[in-house]
């Protein structure tokens, strides 16, 4: 054809879901540059955060349209600002939370979103800390307070949230008793903090075995508080674990969503509190955001938080970080490496 101008061809890779279903329905694809709106900057992604949120959109489980481009979590260099914004500046470096489309070589991310980065802190520790650091902080700190006294159980406990939670409950002087599924995740709990560690992959009826051992750690008692990020594999334990008028906060759906449930069940308990709380709740202002990203970015750069970066994947990987992660084979944090 002659006469005609060739198209610039679109130089951002990026990972797409192209329709519900597993690992396999995601793709790398060139998409077009993204340009940052008034209120945004535009962010070369160093670093893009890997959530069992990603998945269940990916898998359909959370309304989403097909095809998107996944992910919402990251750290990366500001490239461009938009009109207006006078907070951050092109050549920051800034960590996010929620911005659609983070499995990305770029990304548009709201400034009222964006944690302008403290030197000290290094591009993966930053993608680990906004999502998985804000959930534990938020769950320890508001959700069910912690302090001296407190005895909880955790879910997961050698997980992203797992670990992050263990050494932030500690330090306000809690008792925290984990689950994990092997010996080595076991050892990395206690290394976090946890003073009892249950294996749940040895025991035989989760259901009735769990909540015993629990009421024989609690001389009886049971917990003051469940966080389950599991949900349907470990619900029914959790809430027989939990002491008269403790509180259930199931934050996670790992093994599947949990069915409904009879609020009679809570009563037949103990009186049990029961939430389902979510990040969005409890950063709902920027004035909450800075304070959580605040404490747990100087508990970083004192040595009192420990991030642990379990793996990383090439972007192109992204569909083998998700069946690690849903395995539930991973320790720690799972990146993206764009």
């Amino acid at each position: 054809m002659c006469g005609g101008v060739a198209a610039v061809a679109p130089d951002v890779r990026a990972i797409t879901a192209t329709a519900p279903g597993g690992p396999e329905v995601l793709s790398v694809v060139d998409v077009p540059d993204p340009v940052a709106g008034p209120d945004e900057v535009l962010v070369r992604v160093r670093a893009a955060g890997v959530n069992f949120i990603d998945t269940y959109r990916r898998s359909g489980v959370y309304a989403m349209p097909f095809p998107h481009v996944v992910g919402s979590e990251g750290a990366g260099v500001v490239e461009a600002v938009g009109s207006g914004i006078t907070t951050i500046a092109v050549g920051d470096r800034v960590a996010w939370a929620a911005a659609s489309g983070s499995y990305a070589e770029l990304v548009a991310v709201r400034a009222d979103a964006a944690l302008v980065v403290p030197p000290d802190v290094s591009d993966q520790v930053a993608a680990a800390l906004p999502l998985q650091g804000m959930t534990a902080h938020y769950l320890v700190t508001s959700t069910f307070p912690v302090g001296p006294g407190t005895t909880v159980l955790l879910h997961a406990g050698a997980g992203g949230v797992g670990l992050l939670a263990t050494q932030l409950a500690v330090a306000r002087g809690a008792r925290v008793i984990t689950t994990v599924g092997s010996a080595d995740k076991e050892v990395l709990s206690r290394q976090a903090g946890a003073a009892e560690v249950i294996r749940y992959r040895e025991l035989s009826d989760l259901t009735t075995e769990l909540p015993a051992l629990v009421r024989d750690l609690t001389d009886g008692r049971g917990v003051d508080a469940v966080y389950d990020s599991v949900g349907r594999d470990t619900f029914d334990a959790s809430l027989a674990s939990v002491r008269r008028r403790g509180t259930l906060v199931l934050f996670g759906a790992s093994s599947g969503p949990v069915p409904p449930v009879d609020p009679q069940r809570l009563n037949a308990a103990g009186s049990v509190f029961l939430t389902r709380p979510t990040l969005g709740d409890y950063t709902a202002d920027r004035d909450e955001l800075d304070r959580r990203s605040a404490e747990l970015f100087g508990a970083v750069a004192d040595g009192s938080l420990d991030v642990r970066i379990g793996a990383t994947y090439p972007l192109a990987d992204a569909a083998e970080a998700h069946r690690a992660l849903e395995s539930r084979s991973t320790t720690g944090k799972v990146l993206l490496i764009p």
